[in-house]
């Protein structure tokens, strides 16, 4: 079974028992230990999974945290556990922070209530966990877009270099979408002024502002209702039969014509582009990677240029294949068992990408 799947199976068992958990030590063996081994982890093996993990750190003698994942008798990741239903905040891991300083091989610091899991990392200064987290992950409504970057902290895909990578964008796009929300309800005084200043040319009196930033909050949901208008009309047109008229007679008849099917890009094949996306992260710019589905295949291309495919996604039979592409540009089909082999082809990705622009140097 696949992860997302897999992944699926404990949502449904979350919700169906979140109600009768009501102790943080109900919450690691419901939740957060089948968590743990939804990512590959044996929870009963010491050598990978340390429950209550203890170390000195500064004055404070015999501190303990949650859990501590261990790869190579190292801790890389250290959970700090709350109960379900418990609000979580940066404030709430206190032991994670004071680790961090201490454990520099712990790079991942993650705060759970067993439903959501707030991960860390130390962007901002070298050994010292961030405040805010790059990633938040929502067990009861999982975010597609996340599952690849999970699935790096998974034992068999541990990638740290790539999460780390992907964690500053994750980060900001995640403080940015915070911003964008506050300010679509309360605009701030400052955007109200930027925006004023584009549109209006006299002096932006106190009074002027007022008016402003009604006009501000009013225009940002005029904006998005426009959009959501567009989008349903694109899809009421599509979606009519197509009629033939022939021009300067007697409009006749329309006559419905057969449409053509439709390319649905189905789950996989999106889970698919991220997981290539973010194996060649640091190999090209990610902005230069683009997806084109069809109905025989997916491809995902250099530049969205049809001339520099990095690989095709056959994933509409009950057999799955990665199509790669050899020096010579004809296509070789590789079987894949899951979605997650795609990891074990990564350098040959990498290689497709750069021999396109060493061939254009």
């Amino acid at each position: 079974m696949e992860f997302p799947a897999r992944l699926q199976e404990l949502t449904d068992k979350v919700r169906q028992s979140k109600a009768l958990v009501q102790t943080e030590e109900a919450t690691k063996s419901a939740f957060i230990m089948p968590f743990l081994h939804l990512l590959g982890y044996d929870v009963f093996n010491p050598a990978e999974v340390v429950p209550e993990f203890t170390a000195d750190v500064g004055i404070k003698k015999g501190e303990k945290v949650d859990f501590a994942i261990l790869r190579d008798g190292q801790p890389v990741m250290l959970i700090e556990c709350k109960c379900c239903g418990t609000t979580l905040n940066a404030g709430k891991c206190s032991q994670l922070f004071r680790y961090f300083h201490t454990l520099t091989t712990a790079r991942i610091g993650i705060l759970t209530n067993g439903t959501q899991y707030l991960f860390f990392t130390d962007l901002d200064k070298p050994n010292v966990m961030d405040q805010r987290p790059f990633m938040e992950f929502d067990l009861l409504n999982p975010d597609k877009v996340l599952i690849p970057e999970l699935l790096k902290l998974s034992k068999a895909n541990w990638d740290m270099a790539a999460t780390l990578s992907a964690a500053a964008e994750l980060k900001y796009t995640r403080a940015l979408k915070t911003v964008l929300a506050e300010e679509l309800q309360a605009p701030s005084d400052e955007l109200v002024k930027l925006l004023a200043s584009k549109v209006y040319d006299g002096t932006l009196t106190a009074k002027v502002r007022e008016m402003f930033t009604g006009l501000t909050k009013r225009a940002f949901q005029q904006f998005i209702n426009d959009q959501i208008n567009d989008r349903l009309k694109s899809a009421m047109i599509d979606s009519q039969p197509v009629a033939e008229h022939a021009e300067g007679k007697m409009e006749m008849e329309a006559q419905e014509v057969p449409a053509e099917p439709k390319v649905v890009t189905t789950e996989d094949e999106h889970e698919a582009f991220h997981l290539v996306k973010s194996l060649l992260r640091r190999t090209v710019d990610p902005k230069r990677i683009a997806m084109r589905d069809t109905q025989s295949y997916c491809g995902v291309l250099l530049d969205d240029n049809n001339r520099k495919p990095i690989c095709r996604l056959h994933f509409n039979g009950k057999q799955k294949y990665l199509g790669m592409f050899k020096a010579d540009k004809s296509e070789e089909r590789i079987p894949l068992a899951s979605v997650d082999d795609i990891y074990t082809h990564a350098e040959r990705l990498k290689a497709t990408v750069l021999s396109y622009d060493s061939a254009e140097a």
